[in-house]
């Protein structure tokens, strides 16, 4: 009796096991999703959605992800839209400015998520059109190894992005991406640009500094070799580049992220289901089941590795070398997402007449 007993306990133990591991086996079809997010993360996201969704089949040659810039995705997506249908069925794009105008313009499906106001500590469109999926944070970073240098030759690294726009010792020392090809970037100058921060004349103060206008990566290798006193830059660009080289047993020093005085700009990236008759493979079943997948505890964990911060509001956990995430929603200068869809021409026009044609 004890040993039929125990057979069927563990035939039940595996049965409850299988059924944890099919929750959303019988989610078919094909999906595609349009992703600004860094490859890498893509990498872990399309692995652990293949694992969640195996009968789900990948849109773009092995991956659900097709991965661009969020401004060459925004362009690429205009030109689809002339056809009326796009060539994905989801996207992941930085700034939430571009939910808006495709939300306005109609391009959009709603899906339900449920117990959105509790679980979600960033704003999430009421109807169900976006939520918030990973928080990207933009900040100052310097080379610590070399702020007496620097203080010796009379550059004051800047403590706030007031400072990186206006302080004359910085001049020919500061640089930072490119609004017109980086989402988060743009953001980050919509913020700073509004009248209730900086105004427009922040853009003269970068123009006069003669700021650069470089990829991350060659950003950070100007900050440690000295070129660069002080760079504007993803919070996670740093921490990914400070982690890899601990997990190589060679740990950096002459590289750290400055959380500006004035306050960090969070951007709280969006995740949007397009519209059944403009979608690529007229999967909306599918795309829900995604949406709420990303907005769970698994999903959420992968965003922290990518070394970006949850949206969940009982998250504690934050990336590794960051630092509370609450703590960055308490400093967050804000961005006015409607201002940066309905202005985003009259911004980039400003930044390209100001800084890239001084």
């Amino acid at each position: 009796m004890k040993k039929l007993f125990a057979f069927v306990l563990a035939l039940a133990l595996v049965c409850l096991g299988s059924a944890a591991l099919a929750v959303n086996e019988d989610v078919e079809g094909t999906v595609g999703i349009y992703s600004s997010m860094y490859p890498f993360v893509i990498d872990m996201m399309d692995e652990a959605i293949k694992e969640e969704f195996p009968n789900l089949t990948p849109a773009f040659d092995g991956s659900f992800f097709f991965y661009g810039g969020t401004s060459s995705l925004i362009t690429k997506v205009y030109g689809e839209m002339e056809t009326g249908t796009l060539g994905c069925d989801m996207m992941l794009v930085a700034e939430p400015a571009f939910s808006l105008e495709l939300k306005e313009a109609g391009y959009l499906e709603p899906v339900e998520i449920e117990g959105a106001d509790t679980l979600l500590r960033f704003p999430y469109d009421e109807e169900g059109y976006w939520y918030p999926v990973r928080v990207c944070n933009m900040v100052l970073a310097y080379n610590p190894e070399m702020e007496a240098e620097w203080a010796a030759k009379g550059v004051t690294i800047p403590r706030t992005f007031k400072a990186f726009s206006e302080d004359p010792s910085l001049k020919g020392y500061i640089s930072m991406g490119n609004p017109m090809t980086s989402g988060t970037t743009f953001a980050a100058v919509a913020s700073l640009t509004q009248d209730d921060h900086y105004g427009p004349g922040y853009l003269d103060g970068l123009s006069a500094n003669g700021v650069m206008i470089e990829s991350g990566s060659t950003a950070i290798a100007k900050l440690q070799t000295g070129e660069c006193a002080a760079i504007m830059i993803l919070e996670e660009s740093i921490l990914k580049v400070l982690k890899e080289a601990e997990d190589a047993g060679t740990p950096i020093t002459n590289l750290r992220c400055i959380y500006p005085e004035d306050g960090v700009i969070l951007i709280p990236s969006t995740v949007v289901t397009v519209a059944e008759d403009h979608s690529a493979n007229v999967n909306v079943e599918a795309c829900e089941a995604l949406e709420q997948w990303l907005l769970s505890e698994e999903a959420q964990k992968l965003i922290l590795q990518g070394y970006m911060h949850s949206t969940f509001a009982g998250m504690k956990d934050f990336p590794h070398n960051s630092v509370d995430t609450d703590e960055l929603i308490a400093k967050d200068l804000g961005v006015d997402w409607e201002n940066a869809y309905q202005n985003r021409e009259a911004i980039q026009k400003a930044w390209t007449e100001k800084v890239t044609t001084k």
